[in-house]
């Protein structure tokens, strides 16, 4: 094996009580692709610190290989003096670096390099530190959430660039898609201390749920090893005293074992609190239009939303996907155009910039308004410590100022805020941000079983694939469009990525060459777009058979040619183009049904 380029050995490292690493390990070689995963909280970013040598660990070692180059890309940028995006990057240069880089770099990144640095979005400002830390061409990169505040756009360039360089690579990620693309190692950090599969994220989950299913099972043979113990001590015979003492030894460090067992934490329980029923339709847009000044965000878009769609809206960073969201759900009048909002609509919103977080506020008092210590869920009271733990939140935080908090938790913060709130319209701008794998799982499993609508912004693609059963983009001068299923669905119905214009203005030979969506992991269950799927196409299919009935009875009169060829040739194309799209609906309903008895049947 190559000498590593990196190596921590036996990291330790303790904030106040519980040891936050206690023999923590981490090596990288040359060319390695290493992601570091772990819960919010687990210390991945204070052991990527460690490995950058902005913070010294209490205990343990820290080698890098004389002369190799180190690159850290941290959470929350720091520009120091550094007047505008091209000098931030040129500082980050050694004497022999090439200086076109910066330049080079902050173009494909899409900034100028004139941007002043205190006037940046949190977009710029990540853009222009991944510009930084790959501007040397380093042997090692050591990248923090490098996909935090970026659009899809600059996702899938990161993912090419970071992926045809010769550096040896750490990441930290929510993104699932980004990691497996990217990850042929994968170290996990729990609870102090870290396991490495030499597989990428890919393989992960399932291994990470093998280790805790056999430590459950060891935790099971101590307690009943301790049982034992206990009652031979209490009724075994009593001339044996000196082997007795010995066994008692033993059954306090078997004791002392299972006292100090850090089990796996706690897992987050999600559950919106759900107002009555929506009516069928949500929400209606005929025509709509709106521009800032000579700037067109949106142009003649129309579309129907009904009770229980899950709707993502994907796009470049200021394509205006926010503003969309918000003439759709009537907030902002459109220029043009109607909106028509179904009845008895209750929304609840979780806004991208968590604006509605007071720092100055407890987090007890973000949940309750200060107004009492009790939360109503689905129209049940509860303590806030219990809902605070349902969302991975100790009862000694409920006092915690909301400005102390770290990004995953002010995350998880107002999740439970939105989701405190009786819906039946879900607005989710960015929900992804800073939350661990986990904690998307659950999230995932909760919109899923969610009974009203959901509208979602997100640049996460594995997400959007899992959760979403339609997709509006943008296609430029404020043309949106929408596509049926999820992200990868969107890509091959469009022939072209995000990055590039729609299908139908595409040459030919672009098409060639465009990208195969990307491919995610195995499923090990059905997605919340293919149950629903599985549930609507029954319906569907019976409504085109009908539709092909009807049809064909009125193609039977054989004086239809003749007393109206214009409705002969209608009902004859319209017969082949449903008879197209039941063939389409019974292929796919076949499909999922095979896949889930697949599933089901494991």
């Amino acid at each position: 094996m190559a000498p590593p380029l990196i190596q921590l050995k036996d990291i330790a490292l303790t904030f106040g009580g519980t040891p936050l690493l206690s023999g923590a390990e981490l090596s990288v070689s040359e060319g390695e692709r290493v992601c570091l995963v772990g819960r919010n909280g687990s210390g991945k970013s204070t052991l990527l610190k460690i490995a950058a040598g902005t913070v010294e660990a209490d205990k343990g070692t820290r080698f890098v290989q004389p002369g190799a180059t180190v690159r850290y890309l941290p959470q929350e940028v720091d520009f120091g003096d550094a007047a505008t995006t091209l000098d931030y990057v040129r500082q980050g240069l050694g004497p022999t670096d090439d200086p076109y880089q910066a330049t080079y770099l902050l173009e494909q990144l899409g900034l100028t390099g004139d941007e002043p640095t205190q006037n940046l979005s949190g977009g710029e400002a990540r853009r222009a530190a991944i510009a930084r830390a790959l501007a040397p061409d380093p042997d090692i990169l050591l990248l923090d959430e490098p996909t935090n505040h970026l659009d899809l756009t600059t996702i899938e360039w990161l993912e090419s660039e970071l992926a045809s360089r010769r550096a040896a690579l750490v990441l930290i990620s929510h993104d699932r898609r980004f990691l497996t693309s990217l990850s042929r190692a994968t170290v996990w950090l729990d609870r102090g201390i870290t396991r490495r599969i030499d597989r990428g994220f890919g393989d992960f989950e399932a291994w990470r749920d093998d280790v805790l299913a056999e430590e459950e099972r060891e935790q099971h043979k101590l307690g009943r090893k301790i049982v034992d113990e206990e009652h031979w001590l209490r009724y075994g015979v009593s001339g044996r005293r000196k082997r007795n003492v010995k066994r008692l030894a033993g059954l306090q460090t078997l004791r002392e074992k299972r006292r100090t067992y850090r089990g796996s934490t706690g897992s987050v329980k999600l559950g919106a609190s759900e107002a009555d029923a929506s009516g069928a339709l949500v929400l209606d847009a005929d025509h709509i239009a709106k521009a800032f000044g000579e700037r067109v965000i949106v142009s003649d878009f129309s579309t129907r939303i009904q009770r229980g769609d899950r709707i993502g809206i994907v796009g470049p960073n200021g394509a205006g996907k926010t503003t969309l969201i918000n003439l759709l759900i009537g907030t902002e009048p459109p220029d043009s155009g109607t909106v028509r909002l179904g009845a008895n609509l209750e929304v609840a919103t979780l806004d991208q910039r968590r604006a509605r977080l007071d720092p100055n506020a407890t987090v007890a008092e973000a949940l309750t308004g200060g107004s009492s210590d009790q939360v109503t869920i689905g129209g049940v009271r509860k303590h806030v410590s219990g809902y605070m733990k349902d969302f991975l939140f100790a009862p000694e935080q409920a006092r915690t100022p909301v400005h102390a908090l770290s990004g995953g938790e002010r995350g998880r913060l107002m999740l439970a805020q939105a989701l405190a709130q009786p819906s039946n319209l879900l607005v989710l701008d960015e929900p992804t941000n800073d939350l661990d794998i986990e904690t998307l799982d659950v999230l995932e499993e909760m919109l899923s079983d969610y009974a009203g609508t959901v509208l979602l912004i997100s640049h996460d693609r594995d997400f959007l694939d899992r959760v979403v059963n339609g997709v509006i983009v943008p296609e430029g001068s404020g043309k949106w469009l929408e596509y049926a299923g999820g992200y990868s669905d969107m890509l091959t119905q469009r022939g072209a990525d995000v990055r590039r214009p729609a299908a139908a203005k595409v040459k030919t030979a672009d098409k060639a060459a465009a990208p195969a969506p990307s491919r995610a992991s195995p499923k090990s269950k059905l997605s919340f777009k293919d149950k629903h799927a599985l549930e609507t196409l029954p319906k569907e299919m019976d409504a085109f058979r009908a539709t092909i009935a009807a049809l064909q009875s009125e193609l039977d009169d054989p004086q239809l040619f003749v007393k109206n060829r214009k409705r002969f040739d209608e009902a004859s194309a319209a017969i082949a183009a449903a008879h197209v799209l039941l063939a389409t609906a019974e292929e796919r309903w076949l499909e999922l049904e095979i896949m889930r008895e697949e599933l089901e049947n494991g």
